[in-house]
């Protein structure tokens, strides 16, 4: 029997469980992503439903065998994010993420620390894109699929400004001898972008584009046929928007 307590933790996501419970999947610093079973907790008399919301810092207690623990005592751990209009589909956008590729019990304490702080900057407004690109950069090197070092030295050495580079699955980058001539291919970033994307340095907007255009070049195998709902729908909205003006 695992017992855990005063464990911080967010809701990913939350779904009716037999007559008066929740089946509530949790990020966490020191086990990752679990599976907990709220137990009463759609009761009218119950004060956790109100707290098992999204965006909600929390500091949990849990026990059980197996992949599905019991969820033992829940308190909130400080205010609740406020996320509106497009950051909350963002905040949205992230659970998404992380539910479908962080595997259970594979603790990333350096993700949970960037996920709160994300949250806490999305209460801004409006959107700011580069929010969410650091994240996104974050979840992939935590992941194992960083593909820019860190180091500045080695960024230097590996890429050029004036030269484009080619994404090659399992490979990395390598030299493209095409150019700029052919930036439509969607495996092709310049030299700039990526030293760019490497320092998080967000002033450029072409590298801003070229991180979300990698970022969905690495996650689309990784996602496969799963769709991100939040993303589709913020999309759709953004095409509405759009036909409005």
């Amino acid at each position: 029997m695992r017992r855990v307590s005063l464990q911080p933790a967010y809701v990913l996501h939350r779904r009716s469980y037999r007559e008066t419970s929740f089946l509530i999947e949790l990020l966490t610093p020191e086990f990752g992503r679990i599976t907990v079973s709220a137990r009463g907790a759609r009761q009218r008399k119950s004060t956790a439903q109100g707290l098992l919301q999204p965006f909600t810092p929390l500091m949990v207690a849990f026990a059980g065998k197996g992949e599905l623990m019991s969820l033992s005592d829940v308190d909130a751990h400080g205010e609740v994010r406020q996320l509106k209009g497009d950051s909350l589909f963002a905040g949205f956008y992230l659970n998404e993420l992380m539910m479908a590729l962080l595997e259970r019990w594979d603790a990333h304490p350096a993700l949970f620390a960037a996920y709160d702080r994300t949250l806490i900057a999305l209460q801004e407004s409006p959107l700011n894109q580069r929010i969410l690109r650091s994240f996104e950069k974050t979840l992939m090197e935590e992941l194992g699929y960083g593909l820019l070092p860190k180091n500045p030295a080695v960024q230097n050495e590996l890429f050029q400004s004036e030269k484009y580079y080619r994404f090659v699955p399992e490979q990395g980058f390598v030299v493209s001898e095409l150019g700029g001539d052919a930036k439509t291919i969607a495996s092709l970033f310049s030299g700039k972008s990526l030293l760019s994307i490497a320092k998080e340095d967000w002033q450029d907007e072409d590298a801003m584009r070229d991180a979300k255009r990698l970022t969905r070049f690495v996650l689309a195998p990784l996602l496969g046929n799963r769709t991100i709902h939040s993303r589709k729908l913020f999309m759709q909205l953004g095409e509405v928007k759009n036909d409005e003006e």
